[in-house]
């Protein structure tokens, strides 16, 4: 199988061709290719793929081989993959996730290639019922979850997939993702299981943030996560409307005008890093 390795801020994948490359089993193949010893070492394996109702679907599996919604880093490196790579010679275009469609404009540096992405991600949802996060309110917001006898104030957001958001006093690089991360993941108050920001407002347009993946554990950064981050710190009355949120491997731009109708602008680069081939 060829494939791609790219990474946005350091959230890295493996992405394939699926315009050429056909195999049985993609999850068992994301498993593989993920496994940062004994395959190509990613946070995931990405598919992209001809649609019948956008330009190109992306197909977006986890490390441990589970189906994602969405993931905002990795259809920034879609984006670049389809004009780098020639599948299309459009800056304007759309990608297709599980049935739900973004809008991406490609700006392209003087070499001829891709270097940054714009998404319009979509209207964020709060319902509780629908990110789904299982409370007594309609809106999880500021909601109290108790992991390990310790209380925390989330704010639960969905950008295609589920976030719960939890701003924290302390630094950020301090703080225990690893361990209260893999907890809240499972809770029980998460049917789909949980994608999780520990998030520092330092000032209203900049905040840190750190992001427990589900099915992969801590990354260097998530796409979706820095939007429901944005979202959180606005709705919660702590930032403007324009962030930069500040993950392990670099800066996002978010823009959200706060009004429940209006999209989640997402910005930032993306980054190839070699090509290559494995026998699955």
């Amino acid at each position: 199988m060829k494939f791609t390795k790219m990474q946005g801020c350091g959230n890295d994948y493996v992405y394939v061709n699926g315009f050429t490359e056909k195999f049985e089993d993609e999850a068992a193949a994301a498993r593989l290719v993920s496994d940062r010893h004994f395959g190509i070492g990613g946070d995931g394996m990405i598919v992209i793929k001809p649609s019948g109702i956008a330009d190109f679907e992306m197909c977006m599996y986890n490390a441990d081989g589970s189906r994602s919604e969405m993931c905002g880093n990795g259809i920034r490196c879609v984006a670049k993959y389809v004009y780098d790579y020639g599948l299309t010679d459009n800056t304007s275009l759309t990608i297709e996730s599980m049935g739900k469609i973004k809008y991406i404009e490609l700006t392209v540096g003087k070499d001829g290639k891709v270097s940054y992405v714009k998404v319009d991600m979509g209207k964020p949802e709060l319902k509780a019922e629908l990110v789904p996060v299982i409370s007594d309110m309609a809106e999880a917001v500021e909601d109290v979850i108790e992991v390990d006898g310790a209380e925390y104030k989330m704010t639960c957001v969905s950008m295609g997939n589920p976030h719960a958001v939890i701003f924290i006093d302390g630094e950020v690089s301090k703080f225990p993702v690893k361990k209260i991360g893999k907890k809240l993941e499972k809770h029980c108050r998460f049917p789909n299981r949980m994608n999780v920001e520990f998030a520092r407002v330092t000032d209203r347009n900049n905040i840190d943030m750190r992001v427990w993946e589900r099915g992969t554990g801590e990354t260097l950064a998530c796409g979706t996560g820095c939007c429901a981050t944005a979202v959180a710190a606005i709705v919660t009355g702590r930032a403007d409307n324009d962030i930069t949120v500040h993950v392990l491997g670099g800066d996002i731009d978010i823009h959200w005008s706060g009004r429940r109708e209006d999209s989640v602008i997402m910005s930032g680069p993306a980054v190839t890093v070699f090509d290559g081939e494995i026998d699955l």
